[in-house]
């Protein structure tokens, strides 16, 4: 989650924001990049995303050719766990973005980046919002998590603590791992949809991975220009729920402004540390945008 720039909806956008997706605008090039970031990913993900996720992309029939309309898509959705996909313009107000999440709407830009964007791109397109992040809201569990998260959210804009709050979002739903099957696997929409960071969020030496504390969480600064050098793991997704609608928030808040701040590559003697990572990405050895497609 990031800031926005934008105060009202743009023309031809609703009170809330959301615009039509215009489905038959798309073009074969569009359709045939959406194919071959789909085919990419979803080959590159077996065994590496989170069982739900790949649940997810088949029982919602993300797999059919060209970019997902989002009525139909929709429809599906509803029928599992009652949320549904709207298109707007691009980031949104938090506001605005909170009160769509907490009644289980899902706000996706409607654009695809071009084929020579395959690998970065700075806003998120359809891809990164549909492929990323629609397939965990067929899961019951999470599907009420994102819900808790927006309400949660319209709740700490009174407290003027979402930068402590969007550090949850971003260290769960955008670059989240979970245990699974033995061992730890993929289910941010920041990861599941970059080709890179699919490989280096599990397999680089580069990155900590540190076992999921909430408070921790919320006081750890993240990269926004290049891979994490730390990722945060969760035990499940019910237990990620339970930190989120059993916690009382304004306590949290105020024991934050006690205190510092948390560097993103920091190790703390109280961590359950999975992995202590090298850090020589981040040093200089090896370097390139962060791709979050």
């Amino acid at each position: 989650m990031e800031s926005h720039i934008h105060e009202t909806p743009p023309e031809g956008a609703a009170a809330d924001w959301t615009i039509p997706q215009d489905w038959s605008a798309y073009t074969a090039q569009d359709h045939a990049t959406w194919d071959r970031l789909f085919a990419r990913q979803s080959a590159q993900l077996q065994g590496r995303g989170c069982a739900a996720f790949l649940h997810g992309l088949d029982v919602l029939r993300l797999s059919r050719p060209g970019i997902p309309d989002f009525e139909e898509l929709s429809a599906r959705l509803m029928a599992l766990t009652g949320w549904q996909v709207v298109a707007v313009p691009g980031l949104v107000p938090d506001a605005v973005f909170f009160d769509h999440l907490a009644n289980r709407r899902f706000v996706a830009g409607n654009f695809i980046r071009r084929p020579d964007q395959l690998d970065y791109l700075q806003e998120p397109d359809v891809f990164h919002d549909v492929f990323g992040h629609v397939p965990l809201l067929a899961d019951p569990v999470y599907a009420d998590y994102m819900q808790a998260y927006g309400q949660g959210g319209l709740r700490s804009l009174a407290f003027g603590a979402l930068h402590k709050l969007a550090r949850l979002y971003w260290y769960t739903v955008e670059f989240g791992l979970i245990e699974e099957d033995g061992g730890l696997r993929l289910f941010g929409a920041g990861i599941v949809s970059s080709h890179g960071e699919s490989e280096f969020a599990l397999d680089d030496p580069s990155p900590n991975r540190i076992a999921f504390d909430l408070m921790r969480v919320m006081r750890t600064n993240y990269r926004i220009d290049d891979y994490q050098q730390s990722y945060f793991v969760i035990p499940s997704f019910e237990s990620l729920l339970r930190a989120t609608v059993e916690t009382d928030f304004a306590p949290v808040y105020a024991a934050l402004e006690t205190l510092d701040d948390i560097a993103p590559d920091a190790v703390l003697p109280q961590d359950r540390l999975l992995t202590r990572g090298t850090q020589l990405r981040a040093r200089g050895e090896v370097r390139q945008n962060i791709s979050q497609e």
